[in-house]
């Protein structure tokens, strides 16, 4: 069996562990208590740790709010952006349709101007040739009497 690092008598182990328990508590009394310097100075030096942390909190919260606003206003920036960029889209979409529109008809017209021109100038030609085909026949019957 074990014998433990000092012997291993019951009694030797109790009188160390109440050995220990009295430095325990007579290192406790020995702490400085309120109204003590030391005590005094250690208090002041944990109170502006902790006004130190809460005014770190503080910015944080402050930084993270600015943060909030200036992502919000880029958000709203970016929508108005977003939709300028639409409605010059819609604008530039509209104009090029009426262009095309536009196009599309006056080509159209020029179509049916130069058709319209080439059924006359056929117009023309049949009756110029009509005419000499009559002129023609008048001419013959003339000579064959």
């Amino acid at each position: 069996m074990w014998s433990g690092p000092k012997g291993a008598s019951v009694q030797e182990r109790l009188d160390r562990a109440a050995d220990a328990k009295k430095n325990l508590l007579e290192r406790f009394r020995k702490q400085p208590g309120p109204g003590d310097k030391e005590y005094e100075e250690r208090q002041a030096v944990l109170k502006s740790v902790a006004e130190a942390r809460r005014q770190r909190e503080e910015e944080r919260e402050q930084r993270r709010a600015e943060d909030a606003i200036r992502r919000a206003e880029e958000a709203r920036l970016k929508v108005e952006r977003d939709a300028r960029e639409a409605r010059e889209a819609a604008e530039k979409a509209a104009l090029e349709a009426a262009e095309a529109a536009e196009r599309k008809a006056r080509e159209e017209a020029e179509f049916a101007v130069a058709l319209k021109e080439e059924e006359e100038a056929r117009k023309t030609e049949l009756v110029k040739e009509q005419r000499a085909a009559r002129k023609a026949a008048k001419k013959r019957k003339k000579r064959g009497l």
